[in-house]
């Protein structure tokens, strides 16, 4: 039986001409590991990293699998799995879970979709040279534009087998074997004190930046006092470690603030930061796409520092989704601030979806910008 990756959607992500649900390095790590998933008993599977569902769709149909656990960091691709699951009959086949323990425990065959964050490579290789089989099999694969030599040199830390395989279209794949049960796990959140900000920030193997604070993030913060003095709820989106949340509660202890991301790793290590710089009664923490679970008109202040990628590929259209979001939740009145880079010039696309936007401030990389939500619930238009 032949799995058909055409028929798989990216759904409710981004959907564009050029973003695709799956790449050759799907074909690459299922090839690989076709005979060891023949023999595979249900519930000895674990799929990290699976995007839009084909690794884990492929194996349940052309190898009959089930029981397979998957673990997938952003919360659209656990929506858009479920969406591809329920169309082919397969919603029954997997179960969802968090990075952990269970996820590994006596696993004897891993597919892993590599990322490209060297600390994410070693939270996960850890937790698999501990808690899976002594005998498992790891069949991962990247694309080749982002694999380096320093992410094997990570991996025989946990591994004593590393083999790189044959590239293909553009993708490599690696098989890991021979756990390292001695190996010493990475101790994840890690966490890192900014005297200037006088905030400790945690992360997360996959949160983006890490322990830093981003240079877009560090011009935003000097305008925090400034943020809809009044409100009495802020929402971070796209919390990320954790910086804006915590800046903004300790800066205003009479603020309560909900910091929200679809990023499993970034909702953990935010809790960690709003824990470690003990503002955890003022800082809630929800897993979330877009907004999606909160209700219109229910936000005076949104803050948000926008990516510009959707996943590896440049696109604008998770900004204009984000910025659709905060229209519908802002209430009249409110606001929302929003930083970016310059050169993306996003005033005019800001006062369209939520309102009289004006420019606070702008450096050389950087534009910082606050849009007022209408009265009547219309975008007002821009001003200088």
């Amino acid at each position: 039986m032949v799995f058909d990756f055409g028929h798989l959607r990216r759904f409710p992500d981004i959907e564009a001409e050029n973003l695709f649900a799956h790449d050759a390095t799907d074909d690459l790590i299922l090839q690989q590991a076709y005979a060891a998933l023949e023999t595979s008993a249900p519930g000895s599977v674990t799929v990290l990293g699976d995007r839009y569902g084909a690794l884990t769709l492929a194996s349940a149909t052309v190898h009959d699998l089930s029981g397979l656990r998957v673990s997938q960091d952003g919360i659209s691709g656990e929506y858009a799995l479920a969406f591809n699951a329920d169309r082919s009959g397969h919603a029954d086949v997997y179960t969802s879970m968090a990075l952990g323990p269970e996820l590994f425990t006596e696993a004897e065959v891993v597919l892993w979709q590599l990322p490209r964050s060297l600390d994410e490579l070693a939270e996960v290789a850890a937790l698999i040279s501990t808690y899976a089989s002594p005998t498992v099999q790891v069949f991962a694969g990247g694309r080749i534009k982002h694999m380096t030599l320093a992410m094997n040199t990570v991996l025989a830390e946990y591994f004593s087998s590393v083999v790189p395989g044959r590239a293909w279209r553009k993708s490599r794949p690696l098989h890991l074997s021979g756990p390292r049960k001695e190996a010493t796990a990475l101790s994840f959140p890690k966490k890192e004190f900014h005297a200037e900000q006088g905030l400790w920030i945690c992360a997360h193997g996959a949160t983006f930046g890490g322990t830093k604070i981003d240079v877009g993030t560090r011009f935003l913060l000097d305008y925090v006092p400034q943020m809809r003095p009044d409100a009495s709820l802020a929402i971070d989106l796209g919390c990320g470690n954790g910086t804006i949340s915590a800046a903004l509660a300790k800066a205003r202890p009479e603020l309560k603030v909900i910091g929200t991301d679809q990023s499993a790793a970034a909702v953990a290590s935010t809790t960690a930061t709003a824990l470690a710089n003990a503002l955890a009664d003022q800082i809630e923490v929800v897993r979330d796409d877009a907004l999606a679970g909160f209700a219109s008109g229910s936000a005076e202040l949104i803050v948000l520092n926008p990516p510009f990628h959707v996943g590896a590929t440049v696109h604008a259209g998770i900004a204009h989704k984000l910025f659709a979001a905060t229209a519908r939740v802002l209430a009249p009145g409110g606001e929302l601030w929003c930083v970016y880079n310059r050169h993306l010039d996003y005033k005019g696309a800001l006062a369209k979806a939520v309102g009289t936007t004006r420019v606070v401030a702008r450096n050389s990389k950087f534009t910082l910008t606050v849009s007022t939500k209408a009265a009547s619930g219309t975008a007002e238009g821009s001003s200088s």
